[in-house]
């Protein structure tokens, strides 16, 4: 059985079907080669699932209404009475997939299609018409409709799509557009949706089919056309040449779902987990607007070949509205091993007169160079290969501790994880993978000694994820050292990628346990000391994921415990807030994601008055800025005259990491990075000076 314990590539899998709502005006009709997939693919499901899936009527109805959120996601386009004919898919859903009876699902994608075309061209109407728009009136538009009733008239639609029109409008106003050019771009737009949508095919019909079925089920199991299977097999021998940023839908808009570490947007610091895009563009000529465009287009005007300039509009995600976009560049190229490659730096403390040396390692992926490995070449790359020889040169430099970084590690190669345990511990179970028939296969470490047994932390976050969950998860469980940060991604689960007679399927096959028997799955690894953080876990992390599997346990398994770092833990939580408090960065932390969350809960509509929508957009922004403001006095760093320009200043200061005499701004000017891993190098000399206190209590 093949492992996927890559946690980026199955996102980026698992979203390449939930696109935005296509349209046309054939009407499609399923293939005898899709009607045949859509067999084997209920048959993979019912028996090769790890869920045990009862396909009866309530799937039937879930699969059904997940087939219509996809479809129409927002009740924009579909009126009640055209879905009354399918509704016998709320009990038939199933029957449909196992007969390859594929008509009325088309049926009904055929009847969005034409609500949809007819829709834009009732736009590009009200353009011939010429916009007229007074932006005065005390009307507020909805902004996410996916719980609203389905109109039962048509006028019912015209008012909501006036009110889009008109938002739409207004939000090029505010960006200084005049009625040409927002007439223009608007044209642009609906005319770039409308030519896109009358191209679909039959296997984009097909393809919503099965993600409406499969993510019914888990959001990880998903169909791969032809098409899909061959873009995964390029991101498999990471050969695609582009910017390294995994990409998700998210409703009309494609938002980046993780960075590729060590990928062209990673160095350049100017695209963050939860950015929505909303134009691309090469490096000369026009941008194209992707609002409402399909993702894997959106993907395939990103890639390009290496050493070319993509051109990206961006909101920010933390933006508050999306009139406040900022264009950058990014210069493609390819995602080698040895940018991914696991390197250390030693961080300096000063306490009490005395200079104390803390070794960080960070590791951005957990990988190894498979082909030389299956060669027999003696000198082959991996992590632990890579990480043993930068513990090596830590004890050489004098460090008191290690702090291993696994921020944004999305995950990869299993086999690399039980090593890198192996590590630090002599011998033992490191994970158990449980299969639908309920087998347990136990995975460790066999090798004698460790290479390091002194004090040592965990640094993870949100986007730590599948393989570094395991590791993290065993370090705790071993009493081996204490884990700080954010808690991880929760993706517990293990794919396998099996053939088709048409496309492909990847299919949830088994899931992961701790040593203790706790699931990683859903709730991810809780760190014993938590930092704020900016991620947003309601929109990033296997609980945002609809249908995600649950948490649950399985027995524990025999293995010895190396210390006992949870009797510290009151202590060093409490020198840890105390330096928390003082300390700025991790003051607008705290402060900047409590405001995220109340933004966000207030932002359920917006106004089509310009000068209340500009008030409320200045008060919001203002918010945000006076955090920023605090936290620059704080560090006698100059302060900003706009929110935005926070963003351009720190990946600004990235590119100056490699110039020794700019440390000292890095580290006060990247307040998410520096101070998290500054702080885990001061939680860790906590720990080691309290190991050392408790040994000498017991001589």
């Amino acid at each position: 059985m093949s492992l996927f314990a890559t946690f980026s590539r199955s996102v980026a899998l698992a979203v390449m079907l939930v696109i935005a709502s296509p349209a046309a005006l054939a009407q499609l009709e399923p293939t005898d080669e899709q009607r045949q997939a859509a067999e084997e693919i209920a048959d993979s499901l019912r028996y090769g699932h790890y869920a045990d899936i009862n396909f009866d009527e309530q799937w039937s109805a879930e699969a059904f209404q997940r087939y219509l959120d996809i479809l129409d996601g927002q009740r924009s386009y579909l009126l009640s009475r055209d879905i009354e004919p399918y509704r016998h898919l709320e009990r038939d859903m199933a029957e449909t997939l196992f007969d390859g009876d594929l008509d009325d699902a088309f049926a009904l994608y055929n009847r969005l299609s034409e609500r949809h075309t007819a829709r834009l061209e009732w736009l590009l109407e009200r353009l011939d018409e010429g916009l007229s728009f007074e932006f005065d009136s005390d009307e507020r538009l909805e902004v996410d409709r996916k719980d609203a009733p389905w109109a039962t008239r048509e006028s019912e639609l015209d008012e909501l799509w006036r009110k889009r029109l008109k938002n739409d409008a207004l939000t090029l106003a505010l960006t200084d557009q005049d009625d040409e050019q927002i007439e223009n771009n608007l044209r642009q737009r609906y005319e770039g949706q409308l030519s896109r949508l009358r191209q679909s095919e039959s296997e984009d019909v097909f393809g919503l089919i099965m993600a409406a079925a499969s993510s019914t089920i888990d959001p990880h199991t998903s169909y791969l056309s032809p098409r899909q299977s061959e873009s995964f097999d390029i991101q498999m021998s990471l050969s695609l040449e582009g910017i390294g940023a995994l990409l998700q839908a998210d409703g009309e808009y494609v938002k980046v779902s993780s960075l590729v570490p060590g990928g062209p947007a990673d160095r350049a610091g100017v695209l963050e987990p939860a950015d929505r895009i909303i134009a691309v563009g090469q490096e000369e000529g026009d941008m194209v607007n992707v609002v409402g465009m399909r993702l894997d287009n959106v993907v395939d005007l990103i890639r390009g070949p290496k050493g070319s300039v993509v051109r990206l509009d961006v909101v920010p995600a933390q933006a508050v509205d999306m009139t406040r976009s900022q264009i950058v560049e990014i210069t493609r190229d390819t995602v080698s091993l040895e940018d991914q490659a696991a390197h250390s730096e030693v961080i300096n403390i000063e306490r009490d007169g005395k200079l104390h040396r803390i070794g960080v390692i960070n590791i951005p992926t957990f990988y190894v160079d498979f082909d030389a490995w299956q060669a027999g070449e003696d000198e082959y790359r991996s992590t632990t290969r890579d990480v043993a020889r930068e513990i090596e040169s830590l004890k050489k430099e004098g460090i008191e501790g290690i702090v291993l970084d696994l921020r944004n590690n999305g995950g990869g190669a299993l086999q690399e994880a039980n090593s890198l345990i192996g590590l630090f511990i002599d011998r033992g179970p490191t994970v158990q993978v449980r299969d639908a028939q309920g087998r347990i296969q136990l995975y460790g470490d066999t090798d004698a000694g460790t290479t390091y047994d002194g004090p040592l932390t965990v640094l993870v976050n949100r986007l730590s994820a599948s393989a570094s969950e395991i590791f993290a998860g065993a370090i705790q469980d071993y009493g081996r050292g204490i884990v700080v940060g954010a808690p991880t991604f929760g993706k517990g689960t293990v794919q396998t990628l099996n053939d088709l007679s048409h496309g492909q399927i990847k299919l949830t096959r088994a899931k992961f346990y701790r040593i203790s028997g706790d699931s990683t799955q859903n709730r991810g690894v809780e760190p014993d000391i938590i930092f704020p953080s900016l991620i947003d876990p309601e929109r990033i992390g296997e609980s945002s994921l609809d249908n995600a599997l649950a948490w649950d346990t399985v027995q524990n398994v025999q293995y010895r415990r190396y210390g006992s770092p949870e009797n510290t833990l009151a202590a060093l939580t409490s020198q840890h807030q105390e330096r928390a408090n003082e300390n700025p960065n991790f003051r607008y932390l705290e402060r900047q994601s409590t405001l995220a969350r109340q933004l966000r809960e207030q932002h359920t509509s917006v106004s089509l008055n310009r000068e209340q929508r500009q008030r409320e957009l200045e008060a919001q922004e203002a918010e945000q800025l006076s955090l920023e403001n605090q936290r620059r006095r704080a560090l006698n760093l100059p302060e900003l005259d706009e929110w935005m320009d926070a963003r351009s200043d720190n990946s600004q200061s990235e590119g100056s990491e490699a110039d020794a005499a700019n440390e000292e701004d890095k580290d006060k000017d990247m307040p998410v990075d520096r101070a998290h891993v500054l702080e885990a190098a001061e939680i860790l000399l906590d720990y080691a000076h309290l190991q050392g206190a408790q040994r000498m209590a017991k001589r």
